[in-house]
């Protein structure tokens, strides 16, 4: 009997134990050469490792075109901080769960300087503009801008960062940057030529094999992020405020920005639910007796 009840004690204290640390991979969008992107998300990891108890790493791409080949093909991943172009693609393809996302939406600005941007978007025409490469969000917002190929700026894809573009400009190597707004105010010097449309701010999401108990702990760090006093340098690099709830309903439309991407594929048609056909009426007054195997049918008033 004692040994039953010590057998059952060791159950149950394994039972009420929490689950063990893991480790986990956080894939970010390359806006930042690898080296640079560990600093800069460093203190997210660092945070999130203290709020849940498990270990993150980070996973980029050394390049944009790197990075939508493997997220095509399915690369493993436990978590995605990106757009929501990106976001909306893993929901519908790989079975990620949007968690949070930042506060503030997302806009792209193409900025130049003063004098040039006195001609409006047509005046940049034909002169170099540089943005990161398709398919970021910028550079895919940009041809929105700019319809027409042949009306169009010749589009640079040559830095490793969103910042670079704007750099360029000072430098005068380029006569105008598409960025992010995040980057955008940190520059009031220069000025917004045009501004894209909005969409929802970047999102955390998680795979369908993190454990759900994981993903709430994840969860519930990120949504309380604002109110620790030390994570202020973690919002910083982010360029947000907040993070706030991210409701998977508003991604089902975002992946269509990727629809003229190379190497993109639509989703597959959902099959037609198959109607049975409504049994046809039956007019008791023109069958015969015979027809009824000698029955006569009759109705009362």
């Amino acid at each position: 009997m004692m040994i039953k009840k010590c057998f059952l004690t060791v159950a149950m204290a394994f039972t009420a134990a929490p689950a063990l640390a893991a480790n986990y991979t956080l894939a970010v969008e390359p806006n930042y050469p690898p080296a640079q992107a560990e600093q800069v998300y460093q203190p997210l990891l660092d945070y999130l490792s203290a709020s849940t108890g498990h270990t993150f790493r980070i996973k980029t791409a050394a390049n944009y075109h790197v990075y939508w080949r493997d997220l095509r093909a399915g690369m493993k991943v436990d978590f995605a901080f990106e757009e929501a172009h990106f976001a909306g693609y893993r929901m519908g393809r790989l079975g990620f769960t949007p968690l949070v996302r930042t506060l503030e939406p997302t806009r792209y600005s193409l900025l130049a300087d003063a004098m040039i941007a006195e001609e409006g978007t047509s005046g940049l025409i034909g002169r170099p503009v540089v943005s990161m490469p398709s398919p970021s969000m910028g550079y895919l917002l940009m041809l929105e801008i700019y319809r027409n190929p042949i009306a169009a700026p010749e589009i640079k894809s040559v830095g490793t960062g969103w910042r670079d573009g704007v750099e360029m400009i000072f430098s005068q190597e380029t006569d105008a940057a598409m960025v992010p707004n995040y980057i955008a105010q940190l520059y009031p010097n220069l000025v917004v030529v045009s501004e894209s449309r909005e969409f929802i701010g970047r999102t955390l999401s998680a795979a369908g094999t993190v454990p759900s108990d994981v993903q709430d702990a994840v969860e519930e760090a990120m949504l309380k992020l604002h109110e620790d006093p030390g994570s202020y340098e973690v919002l910083v690099e982010l360029g947000a405020t907040q993070f706030v709830d991210a409701p998977a309903a508003e991604y089902t439309n975002s992946e269509s920005l990727l629809a003229g991407v190379f190497g993109y594929k639509p989703r597959p048609a959902k099959p037609a639910a198959e109607v049975e056909p409504e049994p046809e009426a039956i007019d008791l007054d023109s069958i015969s007796d015979e027809d009824l195997g000698g029955l006569e049918v009759t109705a009362d008033n």
